[in-house]
């Protein structure tokens, strides 16, 4: 058949479902005629698009249909799927088959590594495995848009660069300049080059014999100039047509060449038709040559009123225009059908777009879809439809990096490069997928025994530090065994393709086969195939804390889309999948400017300036087709759009989608009952606060002891008291914890103990004892350095103190000893850090503090009685081979003061305002008045008694404290709150 005299180009509006009006028109074109349907051949952009038009037939094959070939021309695989459109006669060469994607990013990571090297800025390789990628998004651009290589360096406004752009502009051109060579070498060409050329051919193998049956362009909205090519052929072809998705007929002559691009390649890019107008020019077809499809998809075909989109259209109005608004008509404003909710948060979002879904779907025969960007809002509706048993996932996918198998690869690598240190240890041995099955159980109670022995501290590194923790552990052991190859393999410097094996077997012996099985696993397993097959390609050594960041990066590229299945009427849709697709109730959620449209994705290669030079399409160009995936949202025949105020971690602006909207219509009609809906359907029925807890156990269940360091919390918080010493609940140092200042009081104290008992307090040598437990800090460099000057100057006050005291004839007794006396029927029980003889025969009882020693006010008030009772207890010979009576009572201060650490602060005297010789009696009287309230009477165990004495919050939690804390409330009248 000869070619069409005009292009026979045509475009869907926006507010029909195009690919049921697609269906209907070729169904309706071909006639009685049921093979011709089948001689038909239709390009659609993506697989994704493909799926849905098949749909589309099918719901129109009454009495069944031979469908048309479907080929996307997005598809890696587009020359065995195109070549089976061409005439089999054609004699044309092979072409050269394409790079493997990771191949070529290792080996142009490895460039980039050698080309910054040699241009005195090395990376790492995680760091030039990222630049490749940029890099190779870069060339395909560049290849796309048949820009060659050899433009790099006839650049005449690189000299007006900066610096940074200068450098990474000759970096650049340095690695393009060997690229070719090296597919010389490799007898392969870039799959953009090849895809170019496979169009081209399709292109001038119709030109010279045209395909016997119809040939149809449908959705493509690239740019490309090779797919430009292709379909101005196509809409000349005698049976050819092209279907352009939601292009303006309507649009003002103006606005439309407003768009541009102009002499310079620039353009409104960030408009929804500007792409269209760049395929429109470059396919040589004005937009008065185009026609609407009168086709609409039937009457059951889910669209909006034309008047919608006229006025959306007229919301997308480039700025200067939008002055019309204010002479637009009310009906050419009006956006009927279409609603809002704009929520305080994702979750209530999530949860009033979960409500809105199952509402639509309660009418048979209708569907509901969510559009959104956003993946965790995604997912958060998914879980919220699954309480009313729909199944809704995600097609656009979760990143492998966020499944378990890439979670486990991450933990494994990330456990070696920290050498085992501990949070990153019990990460990976915690994970659900580690010793899954019948063994569980037991796997994980070892593992909390570890977890327990891991609090505080860091031990030192590697599993032998692990291993001094646990000596003889035959668990610990066998873990130990399985994880040694993994820290010699990230010892030294570490070569990509051994590490990786390395990863891979690890996971198989902590998993099992779980780590490779189902879709994630197979995506994992394909990713790690590929990625070992590259990895002798790629930048020859990396360092080991890299190797986590490599992985994750080159896992969060991979989506691993859920299978087919779940609600038939709900879908949820990122911005690619939604493209041809419609639904009778489309929500438009997570639409903030950053999410819908994102921020551009920087260039770290090419200045914009550069980019506009070369006439490479815009950073902003994704702008411009997230609107247009907006626009087309807004076709469905009920559109809910939907934005938080704020996120996770600040509050949120308005996308610019929303806000055009918004100024157009003078305010989007909102959706009240779905925010009502949302916020009442996990509201309790009865609201009933906590109260302030004050539990009263009996009088012969209650303790009949109390440590001298107690004392202060049954006063001023009885619950706290309850918790630890009835409830037996004591707070966890975290796993990995900083050396906190009781830390590093309990080493000094351990220190001090050992100088008084294995060298007498001998002044001169406490020295050596400090720098021995120095030396066990090693794990924790940071604190050695900064403590360790502190320490040596507070040790030496403390030996000159010694020094002093003995030379006025004090001597030391014991110390760090434990000492009990029953006192009104309760045993008072603790332990002294040094009681000493004074030169009159009375005793000195010493605390030593590493802060700062309680306040004269904290002592006055009946607190801070520690020292009082120790001497009380040893003036009831409670401390073995000590009598006499408690005439000083002493903290020896490691802080400073006065410009020196360390001080002694007396607990007595008149800094107390205290008789030391009536201190013991105060501590007595301190300690039977709350022994008589608590421990033998029947006071409840108030919380927070007084909130001002009571810091410490372990267990403000268990007490609920955030609930009554705060609130006005009537304390019993021997209780002041």
């Amino acid at each position: 058949m000869a070619d069409r005299a005009a292009p026979a180009v045509f475009s869907v509006p926006a507010h029909r479902p195009f690919a049921d009006a697609l269906a209907e028109g070729l169904i309706a074109r071909t006639g009685s005629d049921r093979l011709a349907l089948a001689r038909g051949l239709v390009l659609v952009p993506n697989n994704r698009a493909a799926r849905a038009i098949t749909d589309a037939f099918v719901r129109r094959a009454e009495g069944g249909l031979l469908l048309p070939r479907l080929v996307a021309i997005g598809d890696p695989d587009l020359d065995e799927t195109l070549g089976q459109a061409l005439d089999p006669a054609d004699s044309a060469e092979p072409l050269p088959p394409a790079i493997d994607p990771m191949v070529r990013r290792m080996m142009l990571a490895r460039i980039v590594a050698e080309e910054r090297a040699l241009a005195g800025e090395p990376v790492d390789a995680a760091e030039a495995v990222r630049l490749a990628q940029a890099l190779a998004r870069t060339l395909d651009q560049m290849i796309v848009e048949g820009v060659p290589i050899q433009a790099l360096g006839d650049l005449a406004v690189a000299e007006e660069l900066s610096d940074h752009w200068q450098r990474a502009l000759g970096v650049m051109a340095a690695v393009l300049r060997r690229w070719p060579a090296v597919l010389r070498d490799e007898k392969r060409i870039d799959l953009a080059d090849r895809r170019n050329r496979l169009l081209d051919r399709a292109a001038a193998a119709w030109r010279a014999r045209p395909p016997q049956g119809f040939v149809v362009a449908a959705g493509i909205s690239d740019t490309a100039p090779a797919v430009a090519g292709l379909l101005r052929r196509i809409a000349r072809l005698g049976e050819g047509m092209v279907l352009l998705p939601g292009l303006d007929l309507a649009m003002d002559e103006a606005e439309w060449d407003a768009l541009g691009p102009d002499e310079e390649g620039r353009g409104i890019e960030t408009h929804p038709q500007y792409s269209l107008k760049l395929l429109l020019d470059r396919m040589g077809v004005a937009r008065g040559e185009v026609a609407r499809w009168r086709w609409g998809g039937g009457p059951d075909a889910p669209a909006a009123p034309a008047a919608r989109g006229r006025a959306v259209a007229n919301a997308m109005a480039p700025a200067r225009f939008t002055g019309k608004w204010q002479a637009l008509p009310p009906a050419e404003r009006r956006l009927g059908g279409v609603r809002a909710i704009e929520c305080a948060t994702p979750a209530e979002e999530a949860q009033a777009i979960a409500i809105a879904i199952r509402q639509a779907i309660d009418e048979p025969g209708r569907t509901a879809a969510l559009i959104t960007p956003d993946r965790a809002l995604a997912r958060r509706v998914s879980a919220h439809l699954a309480r009313w048993g729909i199944a809704a996932d995600d097609s656009a996918g979760r990143p492998l990096s966020a499944t378990p198998p890439g979670t486990l690869v991450t933990a494994i690598a990330e456990a070696a490069a920290s050498g085992f240190a501990p949070v990153e240890l019990l990460t990976l041995l915690k994970h659900p997928l580690v010793q899954a099955g019948e063994v569980r159980a037991d796997w994980l109670a070892s593992v909390r025994a570890l977890d327990l022995k891991l609090r505080g501290p860091r031990p030192a590194p590697g599993l032998a530090g692990i291993a001094a923790l646990r000596p003889g552990d035959a668990w610990w052991a066998r873990v130990a065994e399985t994880l040694a190859p993994l820290e010699a393999g990230f010892s030294g410097s570490i070569a990509l393709p051994v590490v990786l094996a390395t990863i891979r077997e690890a996971g198989s012996a902590l998993s099992g086969d779980a780590i490779w099985a189902g879709p994630t696993g197979r995506a994992a397993a394909d990713l790690f195939a590929a990625l070992e097959l590259a990895a002798p390609r790629g930048p020859a050594e990396l360092a080991a804390h890299a190797v986590a960041p490599l992985l994750s990066g080159l896992m969060h590229e991979v989506a691993v889309r859920p299978p087919q299945g779940g609600h038939p009427r709900v879908s949820i849709w990122g911005l690619i999948e939604q493209r041809l697709q419609h639904a009778d109730l489309v929500v438009a959620g997570g639409l903030n400017e950053g999410v819908w449209p994102a921020l551009p994705s920087p260039d770290p290669w090419l200045s914009p300036r550069v980019r506009r030079v070369l006439k490479l399409p815009g950073l902003e160009r994704r702008i411009g087709l997230a609107a247009h995936d907006f626009v087309g949202a807004l076709g469905s025949p009920r559109v809910l759009v939907t934005r938080a105020r704020r996120d996770a971690r600040a509050p949120t602006i308005a996308s610019r989608f929303w806000l055009r909207l918004e100024a157009m219509t003078g305010g989007i009609a909102r959706a009240p009952d779905l925010r009502r809906w949302a916020a009442a359907i996990d509201r309790p029925a009865d609201f009933v606060p906590a109260e302030r807890p004050r539990p009263a156990p009996s009088a012969d269940k209650r303790p009949r002891k109390l440590a001298v360091t107690r004392l202060d919390r049954l006063k001023a918080d009885p619950y706290a008291f309850y918790a630890q010493e009835m409830l037996r609940l004591s707070a966890l140092d975290p796993v990995d914890a900083e050396p906190s200042p009781a830390w590093r009081g309990s080493a000094v104290h351990a220190v001090l103990e050992a100088w008084a008992k294995e060298d007498d307090c001998d002044p001169s040598r406490l020295a050596a004892r400090a720098e021995t437990m120095l030396d066990g800090i090693a794990a924790h460099p940071v604190l050695r350095a900064l403590w360790t000057p502190r320490l040596r100057e507070a040790i030496g006050w403390i030996a000159d103190e010694m020094l002093a005291a003995l030379a006025s004839g004090r001597k030391p007794l014991v110390a760090e000893i434990f000492g009990e006396a029953v006192l009104d029927g309760i045993r008072l029980y603790g332990k002294v850090d040094r009681i000493d003889r004074l030169a009159d025969g009375g005793l000195a009882i010493v605390d030593y503090k590493t802060g700062q020693p309680p306040g004269p006010k904290q002592v006055a008030a009946g607190y801070a009685m520690q020292l009082g009772l120790l001497g009380l207890i040893a003036e009831q010979k409670g401390f073995e081979g000590i009598a006499g009576k408690a005439a000083a009572f002493e903290y020896w201060s490691l802080a400073q003061k006065d410009g020196q650490l360390g001080h002694v602060a007396p607990a007595t005297g008149k800094r107390a305002g205290i008789d030391p010789a009536d201190f013991t009696a105060l501590a007595h009287r301190n300690f039977t008045e709350a022994a008589a309230r608590w421990l033998t009477g029947d006071a409840p165990f108030v919380a927070k008694l007084h909130p001002e004495l009571a810091p410490y919050g372990d267990y403000d939690q268990l007490m609920r404290l955030d609930e009554w804390y705060g609130r006005q409330e009537r304390a019993p009248k021997d209780e002041p709150l």
